[in-house]
């Protein structure tokens, strides 16, 4: 397996820099690929050093996730909310394309770390700062997240990406919808997917903006 960085020095190696080491090795091959041996391989180190500084591959999972968690942009709970919670998701999009691994582990670590717990105060901070009730800040956060981490899913499943990608995707396909059965696929292909500039991306802010418009609303208003 190729080193995507320069390996430490053995007398260098530390928990953060196996934890490092691991976020690489599943961003080359997926967390199916992250094993203390491809973990020894990517250190140039024997399977036996790692586990000097984690005890095992939960422990590992449970360190990359913090790790993850740390990239992202924290929301002031003293800044206008809307704002802070925008900024807080097209962080957390951008992190989760690169790590497209994470998106299945974020919500499933029962050993959070000190960055993940830094980032779930921040954002129910910013929400019950801006009026929202303790309950109303459970409802938000959940369709928050179940919003951001699902179009990342989906745009990391894409067999395509940025401009020129849909249109030579949607191209294709449209030789199967010549014989007219498929009518309404046509026309969303033909007047949105093929039209210049097309970008799937773009829907982000879109349905963002829905869900904080909606969510707004519940807010008291004196």
């Amino acid at each position: 397996m190729p080193r995507s960085a320069k390996a430490p020095d053995r007398t260098q190696l530390s928990r953060e820099a196996v934890l490092r080491a691991a976020v690489a090795v599943a961003d080359g091959g997926g967390l199916g690929g992250l094993t203390i041996r491809s973990l020894a391989v990517q250190l140039d180190v024997k399977p036996m050093s790692v586990y000097h500084y984690v005890a095992n591959k939960n422990e590992i999972l449970d360190g990359i996730v913090d790790l993850v968690f740390a990239e992202i942009d924290l929301p002031s709970p003293d800044g206008e909310w809307r704002a802070e919670i925008t900024k807080r998701a097209h962080s957390a999009r951008a992190v989760l394309r690169r790590h497209p691994w994470a998106i299945a582990l974020m919500e499933s670590r029962t050993s959070p770390g000190m960055a993940t717990l830094r980032h779930h105060d921040a954002n129910i901070g910013t929400l019950r700062g801006a009026g929202f009730s303790v309950a109303m800040t459970a409802h938000a956060y959940a369709l928050i997240d179940a919003y951001v981490y699902g179009f990342a899913l989906q745009e990391t499943s894409l067999p395509f990406e940025g401009t020129d990608g849909a249109a030579e995707v949607a191209g294709g396909m449209m030789e199967q919808f010549t014989s007219g059965q498929y009518p309404h696929l046509t026309e969303l292909a033909t007047e949105h997917v093929l039209q210049p500039g097309y970008n799937f991306g773009n829907e982000f802010d879109f349905g963002l903006g829905l869900i904080l418009d909606g969510l707004a609303r519940s807010l008291p208003t004196s």
